[in-house]
């Protein structure tokens, strides 16, 4: 018999980002909120000074190493000072939606006006074509 073994979590389980949301949260306890957001596999760590910001990301490479939590380099982007996270803009002490993201949104509900004023006209002229003039 053949057994198979994960050597990633499976995301497509459904409760797979609760359970690693969980277990991050748990490696992380003490400093999450301190100087870091964590959500499900990101990571920001954020701080006044550089100096600071060197130490942090070294706590916490020093906390991933012997659980073999790998963080892939290419995907990290470092002394950043805003960033788009879950639509929002995050910049020092500011939170702002992100333009494009609003622009998006009223771009769609204004294609669903037209195409709900098309529909309308289209039923109108419809029903003025169909319709029989009543006469006494």
């Amino acid at each position: 018999m053949l057994i198979y073994e994960y050597t990633r979590m499976p995301f497509c389980i459904k409760s797979a980002p609760a359970h690693f949301q969980r277990m991050m949260d748990t490696i992380f306890q003490g400093i999450l909120e301190c100087w870091m957001a964590l959500y499900i596999d990101d990571i920001i760590i954020y701080s006044e000074k550089w100096e600071d910001n060197v130490q942090y990301i070294d706590i916490v490479l020093s906390k991933c190493t012997p659980i073999n939590l790998k963080i892939s380099l290419k995907k990290c982007n470092f002394g950043q000072q805003e960033l788009l996270k879950l639509g929002n803009k995050v910049s020092g002490l500011s939170l702002a939606i992100d333009k494009d993201k609003v622009e998006a949104v009223l771009k769609n509900q204004y294609q669903r006006a037209s195409q709900r004023s098309n529909l309308s006209l289209d039923l109108l002229a419809t029903t003025e074509n169909t319709s029989k003039p009543f006469s006494t």
